[in-house]
């Protein structure tokens, strides 16, 4: 079987899934139809947004599918007519039955996260947030249960120390469009060999990696120091960790954290012997209370060490290094909650 004899159709929705979808219309593969997410309005004008991936369909003349509903009937039908060969998705919504199953060579899924580890919509998000080394992508067939079907293949990629989840997100992006080809290569040959999930050894158990919410972002102060890093850096630049500024009596707002660092022992005992003279209580962790020393802010957590707040987001204002963000406030007793 050539390229152009195996018919596709691909389901996604954001950036994460385009670039597979350009692999694979540039391997000259023949995309028979793309389905994405309908139309929706965004922001405070309340446009109308358009997904990425319906951007470059367009872009390219494929043809184009927005269900609002998955079951319904002229859909199915429409989908039916396409008589594809194989459905490829990635980033997309849960699909029925009726709709993985009716391709001949079956319908399968890129998901970023070594399966089973962090099965659900946030496992790049998930895998930063809980300090992990290592991550990568997972190709595999649909079956009933979310991401829990029968593993085609797999690639690996380590989490540095200075990444945050953008930084993950744009390698696993490349290496996922990597991984789709040769799924893709490989089920044209014939020489998959899918392994079920709970055959594999090791340290993959099975975790979830459930949505994003706001509360999920909120920093607990009162938590460790590498904790409270993590999560920032697994939330930066979006959706952004935050923590509500207050100054005395007084609430400013959400303020969004996107880049911290972890004050060493060293640092801790530096810094606390340069304030004491003006708060002697800062040799005694106040979780989420700030001190600031020049152009520079630390903030107390649980385990007795500071973070310094390297970028930040205050109310109504852009994304701003620190010393930016301190010229411009007048705070006096300042401290997150």
């Amino acid at each position: 079987m050539s390229n152009t004899d195996l018919k596709i159709v691909f389901l996604g929705t954001p950036e994460f899934a385009v670039e597979s979808l350009r692999r694979i219309l540039n391997a000259g593969h023949n995309i028979v139809g793309v389905v994405t997410m309908p139309d929706k309005p965004a922001g405070r004008g309340h446009k109308m947004y358009q997904s990425p991936v319906k951007e470059f369909a367009v872009a390219n003349g494929l043809k184009l599918m927005q269900p609002v509903k998955l079951k319904d009937p002229d859909f199915i039908e429409e989908l039916r007519s396409l008589e594809a060969d194989l459905f490829v998705v990635i980033a997309f919504r849960m699909l029925p039955e009726v709709v993985w199953t009716m391709p001949r060579l079956g319908t399968f899924n890129l998901h970023a996260s070594l399966l089973p580890r962090y099965r659900g919509a946030a496992p790049i998000n998930w895998a930063v947030i809980n300090g992990d080394t290592e991550t990568g992508v997972t190709t595999f067939f649909l079956k009933h249960e979310i991401d829990t079907g029968d593993i085609i293949a797999q690639e690996r990629i380590e989490i540095l120390p200075t990444d945050n989840v953008g930084d993950v997100h744009d390698r696993l992006m490349i290496l996922g469009a990597d991984l789709t080809i040769k799924t893709i290569n490989d089920i044209i040959d014939g020489t998959l060999s899918p392994i079920p999930q709970d055959q594999l050894t090791g340290d993959s158990e099975p975790t979830p990696a459930p949505k994003i919410f706001k509360e999920t972002c909120r920093i607990d102060w009162n938590s460790p120091a590498e904790k409270i890093h993590n999560l920032v850096r697994g939330l930066s630049p979006y959706p952004a960790a935050w923590s509500s500024l207050h100054d005395g009596e007084s609430e400013i707002g959400a303020v969004k954290i996107f880049e911290t660092r972890i004050l060493s022992t060293y640092d801790n005992a530096d810094l606390n012997h340069a304030i004491e003279n003006e708060d002697r209580s800062a040799m005694n962790p106040n979780p989420g209370k700030i001190y600031i020393d020049g152009n520079r802010l630390y903030v107390d957590t649980g385990d007795g060490l500071k973070i310094e707040i390297l970028s930040l987001q205050s109310p109504g204002k852009r994304r701003m290094p620190t010393p930016d963000f301190l010229r411009g406030s007048r705070l006096s007793s300042p401290r997150f909650e």
